[in-house]
């Protein structure tokens, strides 16, 4: 079959990574006979829609899920987050009834964990494998899944001939290009460095924490969830979107992304204006402060918040705080979890120890992350901040650490 790309080439230099994705993703599928259910066009129309449109076509695409499977053969993923808040209270206003799942990895924040068990009718799940067994068996979780599973990609190969074949060679040399021509969106040079770190990297660590458990409650329950993860999240949300659309009936693991074309805002805008209760780590939903401190808000002043911007007072985020995925977008992440949680932020610092293999790893005394956050910072120039780091460095330090982080 022979496809005409040159106006996706055109899309693709308009919408960067997302025109990369889109045109790999269409070749891929129109090679088999398939199309995707939606475009690029698609996501930025339904985007662009009024909260109270968003919310309709939820509650239906919610709807056509239940319809499917029944009330009893579908579940809400309910992780105490703000966005799964928000999909739960949508859910429960049409169907009461329907079930929650918690998976309590141990890596949320307390109130987190305390705001999601809260709830009524929440099955709690637990992870077969902690944390600090999770890094010594594959890794530390660095920089993104997807920039830590090309680490662990590239290790595996790297003392055979296969490795100049892989797409974690193509793209942490810069080689990487696109089916139609042209640089690659995926090449990651900025971060080959992390194949010569000093410790494991890898991405399993949300597969054996998070996934597996509902893995395994799905097949106990025959049960199908209901998620609220969003396309505009990252480039794996939106490809998955493309392909199936909110109701991924026909996918291997058939879920339903009711919000998958809701926006940031668009989850802060039901919070404010439905006053939805969620976890104390997030603080507040406040309008945007783009003005001098202290100066009286016009929006709050006349009780009209049509077209403003909201923001929270605490964690913009609340995933698993040991990760280090997006830390290059949150650089003070540990800062305000020593803030907030001193006691835990010690215990994911502290410690650390080279194995038999002269990797870093965790040891009995904690996770270690003083001594792999500072090697990325003096390799990678990441600038991450690290608390109390000359209190852990002068603690711990031998000559094996002085080669790698010595001042």
């Amino acid at each position: 079959m022979v496809i005409d790309l040159s106006g996706w080439r055109a899309a693709g230099q308009i919408f960067m990574g997302i025109g990369d994705i889109f045109i790999i993703c269409l070749i891929w599928r129109r090679e088999r006979g398939l199309e995707n259910k939606h475009t690029i066009g698609d996501l930025r129309q339904m985007q662009s829609l009024p909260l109270s449109a968003k919310i309709q076509m939820t509650r239906q695409r919610i709807r056509a899920w239940i319809d499917e499977f029944g009330e009893d053969g579908v579940y809400v993923s309910f992780s105490g987050g703000k966005d799964s808040t928000v999909l739960l209270d949508i859910v429960r206003k049409d169907h009461p009834n329907i079930e929650a799942v918690f998976v309590n990895t141990g890596l949320e924040y307390p109130s987190v964990r305390q705001f999601a068990l809260s709830k009524e009718n929440v099955e709690e799940l637990g992870p077969t494998m902690n944390f600090r067994d999770v890094i010594i068996k594959y890794g530390y979780p660095i920089i993104s899944k997807e920039v830590s599973k090309r680490v662990y990609e590239y290790r595996k190969y790297e003392k055979t001939d296969r490795l100049k074949e892989t797409c974690a060679y193509k793209e942490f040399n810069g080689i990487r290009e696109m089916p139609c021509g042209g640089k690659s969106y995926y090449n990651k040079e900025c971060y080959k460095f992390l194949t010569e770190s000093p410790f494991l990297i890898s991405h399993f660590c949300c597969l054996q924490m998070k996934e597996n458990p509902c893995f395994l409650y799905e097949e106990q329950t025959n049960s199908k969830p209901i998620i609220a993860t969003m396309a505009c999240e990252s480039r794996a949300r939106l490809n998955s979107w493309l392909i199936s659309g909110c109701n991924a009936f026909e996918s291997n693991r058939q879920s339903s992304q009711p919000m998958s074309f809701w926006t940031e805002q668009d989850v802060l805008t039901y919070i404010h204006t439905y006053n939805l209760t969620i976890a104390d780590a997030y603080g507040q939903v406040v309008v945007k402060n783009d003005g001098i401190d202290g100066q009286i808000n016009i929006y709050d002043c006349l009780g009209d918040y049509r077209g403003c911007q909201y923001e929270v007072t605490g964690c913009k985020r609340t995933g698993c705080i040991f990760c280090t995925f997006g830390i290059t977008q949150d650089k003070e992440r540990f800062v305000r979890l020593s803030e907030q949680e001193p006691k835990l932020c010690d215990y994911v610092m502290r410690g650390g120890e080279f194995n038999e293999n002269g990797m870093w790893q965790p040891s009995k005394d904690g996770l270690g992350y003083w001594f792999v956050l500072e090697w990325l910072n003096v390799c990678g120039n990441l600038g991450i901040g690290i608390p109390n780091w000359a209190y852990y460095y002068k603690k711990y330090n031998t000559r094996e650490i002085d080669k790698y982080v010595g001042e």
